[in-house]
């Protein structure tokens, strides 16, 4: 089995019901599977230190993940039209990766979930593509062949998957923001096993 990884960050549920919709969607392509971690929060107790294994979900992502993986599906909070903090980061430490060149020419996906319709979901999607362009990886999207694009009225966009969660995170997860995820991890699946067939 091909591992592809599926890191995020949820603070409170939203972004763990996409990351496994996107984790079913890589499973949909025979001979690939998801690899589920999520990062710790990031405490403003400069003292505070996480568990090493969190109480309850995926274990905690390492650079160990990232040298392993064949792909990469990452998901995150919009934050003011940003990534969430714990997830930075990460990234903010994940600099022996970059200097191996380890993700480099790997295909990679994002996703995102805000509590509006307009609360910055394009704006993250692409901050959390940056990170994925300095490592060389192959950042794909969703073509707008995806008929749930045009049938959403909450979220999805050609940058990623995304969803609209409400301000009190009741919001159901509508059936095309669910398709869309799926088709996220499915076509990155489908990506990551034609370059395996076919290296650079």
């Amino acid at each position: 089995m091909t591992d592809i990884l599926v890191l995020y960050y949820s603070a409170t549920g939203g972004v763990a019901e996409m990351a496994a919709q996107v984790a079913r969607g890589i499973q949909s392509i025979d001979g690939m599977q998801a690899r589920v971690r999520t990062v710790p929060p990031v405490s403003p107790e400069t003292e505070r230190v996480a568990d090493d294994i969190p109480a309850n979900g995926p274990p905690y992502a390492t650079e160990q993940d990232l040298f392993e993986c064949a792909g990469l599906a990452l998901g995150s909070p919009t934050h003011f039209g940003n990534m969430a903090s714990p997830l930075k980061h990460f990234w903010d430490h994940s600099t022996s990766t970059w200097f191996s060149g380890e993700l480099a020419g790997k295909p990679a996906g994002v996703f995102t979930a805000s509590s509006s319709p307009h609360g910055g979901q394009e704006t993250t999607l692409l901050s959390m593509m940056l990170p994925l362009l300095h490592h060389g990886m192959m950042v794909v999207g969703l073509p707008y062949t995806e008929s749930a694009l045009m049938e959403t009225d909450g979220g999805g966009t050609p940058y990623g998957a995304s969803r609209v969660t409400g301000f009190d995170g009741a919001r159901a997860f509508a059936a095309s923001e669910k398709t869309l995820c799926r088709a996220l991890g499915h076509r990155l699946a489908e990506v990551t096993a034609r370059l395996a067939k076919h290296p650079t």
